[in-house]
């Protein structure tokens, strides 16, 4: 994948299914309780479905009642990119991969500790790299 392919809309389009596409190209969203791991506890990294950056770990993942997969913190510093979001009529912080700028979801100032922040996050916009219990090293979900 070159670089000047990842951030340009016509080369996802290819890569990803429509509701991925839809979210994470075009800023969209799902419906809550609907997303694939919004209820999963598994350990393990959750990366951007787009180009693979590791965005979040699972034990920092938490269940906010918000219906998205929520994080109190990315997995490390510059993996995420925040910019205002004033559409439908409210002003939010929206979440995106640095690498790729696949939208990611909204960044809220009322998780728990120790960063009080909630990163509630669209299932499409992650893939999940699941933990082996047994050596530590990862495998695909």
């Amino acid at each position: 994948m070159a670089d000047q392919d990842l951030k340009n809309d016509e080369y996802w389009r290819d890569k990803l299914s429509a509701d991925e596409f839809r979210i994470c190209r075009k800023n969209g969203t799902e419906r809550a309780f609907t997303g694939e791991y919004y209820d999963v506890k598994l350990p393990g990294f959750y990366q951007c479905r787009c180009c693979g950056t590791e965005l979040f770990s699972s034990e920092t993942k938490y269940d906010s009642g918000s219906g998205w997969p929520s994080f109190y913190e990315p997995a490390s510093d510059g993996v995420v990119a925040e910019k205002s979001d004033a559409a439908h009529g409210m002003v939010r912080t929206e979440v995106l991969c640095e690498k790729c700028d696949a939208h990611l979801g909204h960044v809220f100032p009322d998780g728990p500790a120790p960063t009080g922040l909630r990163y509630c996050i669209n299932s499409a916009s992650l893939s999940l790299k699941v933990a082996d219990g047994e050596n530590g090293e990862l495998g695909s979900d």
